[in-house]
Protein backbone atom coordinates (compact mmCIF):
# COMPACT_ATOMS: atom_id res chain seq x y z
CA UNK A 1 0.00 0.00 0.00
CA UNK A 2 1.27 3.44 -0.91
CA UNK A 3 0.19 6.43 1.14
CA UNK A 4 0.64 9.79 -0.52
CA UNK A 5 1.04 13.04 1.37
CA UNK A 6 0.50 16.37 -0.36
CA UNK A 7 1.65 19.71 0.97
CA UNK A 8 2.09 23.26 -0.21
CA UNK A 9 -1.44 24.45 -0.73
CA UNK A 10 -2.71 27.75 0.57
CA UNK A 11 -4.16 31.12 -0.24
CA UNK A 12 -2.49 33.27 -2.88
CA UNK A 13 -3.44 36.31 -4.90
CA UNK A 14 -4.05 36.07 -8.61
CA UNK A 15 -0.75 36.11 -10.45
CA UNK A 16 1.07 34.50 -7.57
CA UNK A 17 2.76 31.13 -7.29
CA UNK A 18 2.58 28.01 -5.18
CA UNK A 19 4.55 24.79 -5.19
CA UNK A 20 2.79 21.59 -4.24
CA UNK A 21 4.69 18.53 -3.08
CA UNK A 22 3.71 14.88 -3.10
CA UNK A 23 5.64 12.22 -1.29
CA UNK A 24 4.86 8.58 -0.57
CA UNK A 25 5.28 6.94 2.77
CA UNK A 26 7.01 3.62 2.89
CA UNK A 27 7.74 3.36 -0.81
CA UNK A 28 10.08 4.84 -3.38
CA UNK A 29 8.54 6.80 -6.20
CA UNK A 30 11.07 6.06 -8.89
CA UNK A 31 9.01 3.36 -10.65
CA UNK A 32 5.70 5.15 -10.43
CA UNK A 33 3.82 7.55 -12.61
CA UNK A 34 2.62 10.45 -10.48
CA UNK A 35 -0.23 12.65 -11.55
CA UNK A 36 -1.84 15.80 -10.23
CA UNK A 37 -5.58 16.29 -10.39
CA UNK A 38 -7.88 18.97 -9.04
CA UNK A 39 -11.49 19.17 -8.03
CA UNK A 40 -13.93 21.97 -7.44
CA UNK A 41 -17.05 21.22 -5.36
CA UNK A 42 -19.84 20.01 -7.60
CA UNK A 43 -17.53 19.20 -10.49
CA UNK A 44 -15.64 16.14 -11.57
CA UNK A 45 -12.01 15.74 -10.73
CA UNK A 46 -9.88 16.93 -13.61
CA UNK A 47 -6.40 16.02 -14.75
CA UNK A 48 -3.67 18.64 -14.42
CA UNK A 49 -0.32 17.00 -15.17
CA UNK A 50 1.58 13.74 -14.87
CA UNK A 51 5.15 12.52 -14.95
CA UNK A 52 6.05 9.00 -15.88
CA UNK A 53 8.66 6.91 -14.08
CA UNK A 54 11.05 7.71 -16.95
CA UNK A 55 10.47 11.45 -16.73
CA UNK A 56 8.03 11.86 -19.61
CA UNK A 57 5.61 14.67 -18.86
CA UNK A 58 2.15 15.59 -20.05
CA UNK A 59 -0.01 18.59 -19.16
CA UNK A 60 -3.65 19.47 -19.47
CA UNK A 61 -4.22 22.48 -21.69
CA UNK A 62 -5.20 24.52 -18.63
CA UNK A 63 -1.76 23.91 -17.12
CA UNK A 64 0.48 24.39 -20.14
CA UNK A 65 2.81 27.34 -19.86
CA UNK A 66 1.94 28.04 -16.20
CA UNK A 67 2.46 24.81 -14.29
CA UNK A 68 5.54 22.63 -14.14
CA UNK A 69 5.59 19.08 -12.83
CA UNK A 70 8.91 17.62 -11.78
CA UNK A 71 10.26 14.72 -9.80
CA UNK A 72 13.26 14.50 -7.54
CA UNK A 73 13.98 10.83 -7.05
CA UNK A 74 16.73 11.61 -4.56
CA UNK A 75 14.11 13.28 -2.35
CA UNK A 76 11.40 10.81 -3.37
CA UNK A 77 9.10 13.72 -4.11
CA UNK A 78 7.07 15.03 -7.03
CA UNK A 79 6.37 18.73 -7.31
CA UNK A 80 3.81 20.87 -9.07
CA UNK A 81 5.06 24.41 -9.50
CA UNK A 82 2.13 26.69 -10.26
CA UNK A 83 2.78 30.17 -11.58
CA UNK A 84 0.53 32.95 -12.81
CA UNK A 85 -2.31 31.52 -10.78
CA UNK A 86 -5.87 32.49 -11.63
CA UNK A 87 -9.03 32.41 -9.51
CA UNK A 88 -10.26 29.53 -11.68
CA UNK A 89 -7.31 27.45 -10.43
CA UNK A 90 -8.98 27.38 -7.02
CA UNK A 91 -9.59 23.72 -6.14
CA UNK A 92 -8.49 20.84 -3.99
CA UNK A 93 -5.39 19.39 -5.61
CA UNK A 94 -4.67 15.69 -5.37
CA UNK A 95 -1.65 13.68 -6.27
CA UNK A 96 -2.07 10.13 -7.47
CA UNK A 97 0.30 7.30 -8.27
CA UNK A 98 0.40 4.21 -10.40
CA UNK A 99 3.19 1.69 -10.77
CA UNK A 100 4.95 2.26 -14.08
CA UNK A 101 2.70 3.96 -16.64
CA UNK A 102 -0.57 5.83 -16.35
CA UNK A 103 -2.34 8.43 -18.40
CA UNK A 104 -4.75 11.23 -17.74
CA UNK A 105 -7.80 9.41 -16.37
CA UNK A 106 -8.29 9.16 -12.63
CA UNK A 107 -9.35 5.53 -12.80
CA UNK A 108 -5.88 4.65 -14.09
CA UNK A 109 -4.33 5.51 -10.73
CA UNK A 110 -4.21 3.19 -7.75
CA UNK A 111 -3.16 5.50 -4.93
CA UNK A 112 -4.39 8.93 -3.92
CA UNK A 113 -3.47 11.55 -1.41
CA UNK A 114 -5.91 13.40 0.83
CA UNK A 115 -5.71 16.58 -1.18
CA UNK A 116 -4.49 20.08 -0.47
CA UNK A 117 -6.59 23.22 -0.88
CA UNK A 118 -5.42 25.92 -3.27
CA UNK A 119 -7.34 29.18 -3.17
CA UNK A 120 -6.56 32.01 -5.56
CA UNK A 121 -8.11 35.35 -4.73
CA UNK A 122 -8.88 37.97 -7.36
Amino acid sequence: QVQLVESGGGLVQAGGSLRLSCAPSGRTFSTYTVGWFRQVPGKEREFVARVWWNGAIFYADSAKGRFTISRDNAKNTVYLQMNSLKPEDTAVYYCAAKKWAAGEKENEYDYWGQGTQVTVSS
